[in-house]
């Protein structure tokens, strides 16, 4: 296996709205060895715009440390509590690999826009802007056709409306998941976007639960067939849950894709 681990905490604020994926991300940091870039995440409730203006830097130094890790022929493991992350971190793993492809896994579809978002959440937004459904001002959209987002099972009306029009593959939380996405990735390098609420509630909570999720051993499958036939470009984790079993499971899910890397 090539290159090294680069794990990164990205501790500085994008949209937070609850404390628990704060500290998730801190303890899984703190298991994983991970550098900590930036301060002062916390739980507030405010609107995607302000977020958006608030937040830029931060946005800006995720995908800038994928960019370096990847540049340096290194793993980047970027750990966060906010999905809005994928507004920087998918353009910084596809600039050079056009041909990569990446693989969302969340609940929920991350895929509303400033005209359909019911919650101004920009957490809830970092799919569509990543994808150029609209415009963050951070980076250069990737290609929809390039993205397989699996184990989603709860969007809004909306959102999926926008989705099944897009380029993007859709494949839901069932007994099928892993080979869809096996199928759907086809052998491609991937980078590999994990929110932990993919996981059913039973096995880890979540901020924002979705029933009949994925259970962590089929997760930890999934992930170990898609290390087994493709090139893992890099991985961002987000909505831990600071719980030690959450951790234990966190871990374990994640364990085929670092398996045998040193950390740099």
């Amino acid at each position: 296996m090539e290159g090294s681990l680069r794990p990164i905490h990205l501790a500085c604020r994008i949209a937070e709205r609850a404390e628990a994926p704060v500290r998730g991300a801190e303890v899984l940091a703190e298991k994983l060895g991970a550098r900590t870039i930036g301060s002062g995440a916390s739980a507030r409730e405010t609107g995607w715009e302000e977020d958006l203006r608030d937040a830029r830097g931060c946005l800006l130094e995720a995908g800038g440390q994928v960019e370096d890790a990847l540049a340096a022929g290194d793993m980047p493991l970027l750990i966060s509590s906010d999905c809005a992350v994928g507004l920087t971190t998918l353009a910084a793993a596809l600039r050079d690999r056009p041909e990569a492809r990446v693989l969302w896994l969340d609940a929920h579809g991350d895929y509303n826009t400033p005209g359909t978002t019911s919650s101004n959440f920009l957490g809830g937004m970092g799919l569509s802007g990543a994808v150029g459904e609209w415009d963050s001002g951070l980076a250069e959209p990737v290609a929809a056709e390039r993205v397989v987002i699996a184990g989603v099972r709860d969007l809004d009306p909306p959102e999926r409306e926008l989705l099944e029009r897009s380029a993007v593959t859709v494949i839901g939380a069932s007994l099928e998941t892993l080979v869809y996405t096996q199928n759907a990735i086809d052998g491609a390098p991937v980078f590999v976007h994990l929110d932990l609420d993919v996981l059913d509630p039973e096995d880890h909570p979540a901020w924002m639960p979705a029933e009949n999720g994925l259970r962590a051993d089929k997760v930890y499958d999934l992930l170990e067939a898609v290390a087994d036939e493709s090139e893992i470009l890099g991985l961002t984790v987000t909505d831990a849950d600071p719980d030690p079993r959450a951790v234990d499971v966190a871990l374990h899910v994640m364990d085929p894709l670092l398996a045998g890397r040193t950390v740099a």
